[in-house]
C-alpha cells in the first residue's frame, strides 16, 4: 500500500475516489461542503432526500458528481460531531478502506484527517489513518492453500491536509504510521502462525532475517548449551519437556553512539503453551500459539525503530521455548535454580512464562540498560482484571510507568498501572525455595509482576502483561499486533527528548 499526504480542494482531485465525512444528523464536513458548493448543491440535495443520515459506518458511493474531476465520491457517516472520538475516527477510516478495497477503487483521496477530534492535531490523525487503513486491509492467509485477493485492490491512499504549512510535520507523521503499521503486521504474522511452524528455531530465523534487512541491526542466538553454561536453570527447566530446543534471541539495533546505554525490550516467546504437567483445559488451547506475542511485539517494535532510524540503542531479548507435558518436564514441587542464583519452587508448571523471563531479565543486566521493559502474555488474571482493552502495567520506577502510560494514550494503545506493593510478596513465600512461582488466585497478575521484580531490582524496569490484548477470539480470532504501537511511540518520545 502506498500512502501520501498533500493539500488541495476536493473537487480538483483527479482520482478514482474522494472520501468525505457526513455527521449525524445530515451535517456535512468542510470537505463535503466544498464538494457541494462546486456541484451546485448535488450532495446536499441527496442528504435532504434522506439517502445519507450520517450514522457511524454508513456509506454512500456517488458517481458523476457535477463539476468534479474524480470518478467517484464516497460519503461516510461519522456519527454525531460532539461524539467523534479517537475510536470513531479509526472505525471510519477502517470502514472506508474496506469498502474501497472491495469496490474496485484502486486509489483514493481521504479528507478524513481534516475532521476535528478534541485534543488531536492533524499529524496525529495522519499517523492514525495509516495504522487504521493498514489494519483494515490485513489478512493472514499464509497457511491456506488458496488465497483470496481483491479483484482490483486499493493500492494508493492520499491523505489530505488543510494547507502546505503542515506538510513537513505530516510527512513525518506518515512515516511513523507506516513504520508502526509494518511492525504491527509483522507481529500479527508471527502470532497467527501455528505452533508446528512457528517454533523457537523459526523465531530465531525470523530475527536473523529482520537483522539482515537493516544495516543498523545484528542478531545473536544462544543455544541450550550456552544457556546451561550461563546457569539459566529456570528457562531450561521449561524447555526440558519439549522436543524443540530453546533459543535465547538477541536482536541489537544501534542508532546512536556505542557509549549510549541501551533500552532493552524482553519478549516472552512461548511458541506453544500446553501448560506442561499442569495441563491446560482442551477448550481454546489452540490459542496458546499466541503465547509468543511478547516476542512478536519486540520484533515489531524493533522493526519500526529501525525503519524510523531512531537515534537510540535498543536491544530485543526473546527467551523462546515450548511448554509441553513429557517424562522430563517440570513437575509441581520441583525446585530450579535461576541464573541469578535464586531458587524457585515450581508449584504450577503452567506459570512457566515467568521462569523463562526471569533468566532473560538477569541476562539483560550485562548490557547496563537505561530502561528495561518486558512484555508477556503472562496471566489470565490480568485479562479478568482489565479485559481486552488495556495492557496491565507494573513498574519499579514511577517516571518510566508514566512515560509508558502517556505513550499509550498518545498513540491509542493504552495501558493501566497495577500496584507492586511489597505486601503482595507474602503470597510468593515458599517453605523450600527462595520464592514460589505462583502466589495463589488473589491478585494473580500482580504477584506475577512481583515475581519478575525480584530479578530487576538494580534497573528501571516495567512489565507489560498483554494476556488480554495480544489476540482476539471468536469469529475475528487473530493476533492484534499490540503493544507494538505503544512501544514505538515510547521509543519515538525517548528519541525526541534526546534531541532537545
Amino acid at each position: 500500500m502506498e500512502f501520501l499526504v498533500k493539500s488541495g480542494n476536493p473537487e480538483k482531485q483527479r482520482t478514482a475516489c474522494v472520501v468525505v465525512g457526513i455527521f449525524e444528523p445530515r451535517r456535512m464536513s468542510l470537505a463535503a461542503e466544498q464538494l457541494d458548493k462546486a456541484s451546485d448543491g448535488f450532495i446536499s440535495a441527496l442528504i435532504r432526500r434522506g439517502d445519507m443520515e450520517g450514522k457511524t459506518g454508513q456509506t454512500l458511493l456517488l458517481y458523476n458528481v457535477p463539476n468534479t474531476l474524480c470518478d467517484r465520491v464516497l460519503l461516510v457517516g461519522c456519527g454525531k460531531e460532539r461524539d467523534f472520538t479517537i475510536n470513531e475516527f479509526r472505525k471510519v477510516v477502517a470502514t472506508v478502506t474496506t469498502h474501497l478495497n472491495e469496490g474496485g477503487s484502486m486509489e483514493a483521496v481521504y479528507y478524513l484527517p481534516e475532521l476535528n477530534i478534541k485534543g488531536r492535531d492533524i499529524a496525529w490523525k495522519i499517523t492514525q489513518s495509516v495504522i487504521a487503513a493498514d489494519a483494515a486491509l490485513y489478512q493472514f492467509e499464509q497457511t491456506k492453500s488458496k488465497q483470496t485477493a481483491a479483484r482490483r485492490p486499493l493500492r494508493k491512499i492520499t491523505l489530505s491536509i488543510p494547507s502546505r504549512r503542515e506538510l513537513a510535520s505530516c510527512e513525518r507523521a506518515l512515516e511513523t504510521g507506516k513504520a508502526i503499521a509494518k511492525g504491527v503486521s509483522l507481529a500479527k504474522d508471527l502470532g497467527n502462525l501455528p505452533g508446528n511452524l512457528c517454533t523457537p528455531s523459526y523465531l530465531a530465523e525470523q530475527a536473523m532475517a529482520l537483522s539482515n534487512r537493516h544495516t543498523a541491526m545484528h542478531c545473536k542466538v544462544l543455544e541450550e548449551s550456552d544457556m546451561k553454561e550461563l546457569g539459566m536453570g529456570a528457562l531450561l527447566s521449561v524447555s526440558r519437556g519439549s522436543r524443540q530446543p530453546a533459543k535465547l534471541i538477541e536482536l541489537h539495533y544501534q542508532g546512536a553512539d556505542k557509549e549510549q546505554k541501551p533500552i532493552v525490550l524482553v519478549g516472552k516467546g512461548l511458541t506453544f503453551d500446553a501448560g506442561g504437567i499442569s495441563l491446560k483445559p482442551a477448550a481454546s488451547m489452540d490459542e496458546m500459539k499466541y503465547d509468543m506475542c511478547g516476542a512478536a511485539g519486540v520484533f515489531g517494535a524493533l522493526s519500526a525503530c529501525a525503519d524510523l532510524g531512531l537515534p537510540l540503542n535498543v536491544i530485543g531479548l526473546v527467551p523462546s521455548s515450548e511448554n509441553m507435558p513429557d517424562g522430563d518436564a517440570n513437575k509441581p514441587g520441583d525446585i530450579v535454580t535461576s541464573m541469578s542464583g535464586q531458587t524457585i519452587e515450581v508449584l504450577n508448571t503452567d506459570a512457566e512464562g515467568r521462569l523463562i523471563l526471569c533468566d532473560a531479565l538477569t541476562y539483560a543486566q550485562q548490557f547496563e540498560p537505561v530502561t528495561l521493559i518486558d512484555l508477556a502474555t503472562l496471566t489470565g488474571a490480568c485479562m479478568i482484571a482489565l479485559g481486552k482493552h488495556a495492557h496491565g502495567l507494573m513498574s519499579n520506577h514511577s517516571p518510566l510507568a508514566h512515560e509508558l502510560l502517556n505513550a499509550g494514550k498518545a498513540i491509542g494503545d493504552r495501558a493501566w498501572e497495577l500496584p507492586l506493593w511489597e505486601e503482595y510478596q507474602e503470597q510468593l513465600k515458599s517453605n523450600f525455595a527462595d520464592v514460589a512461582n505462583i502466589g495463589g488466585r488473589d491478585a494473580g497478575a500482580i504477584t506475577a509482576g512481583l515475581f519478575l521484580s525480584r530479578f530487576t531490582k538494580k534497573m528501571h524496569w516495567a512489565h507489560l502483561d498483554i494476556a488480554g490484548t495480544a489476540w482476539t477470539s471468536g469469529n475475528q480470532k487473530g493476533a492484534t499486533g499490540r503493544p507494538v504501537a505503544l512501544l514505538t511511540q515510547f521509543l519515538v518520545d525517548r528519541a525526541r527528548h534526546r534531541r532537545h
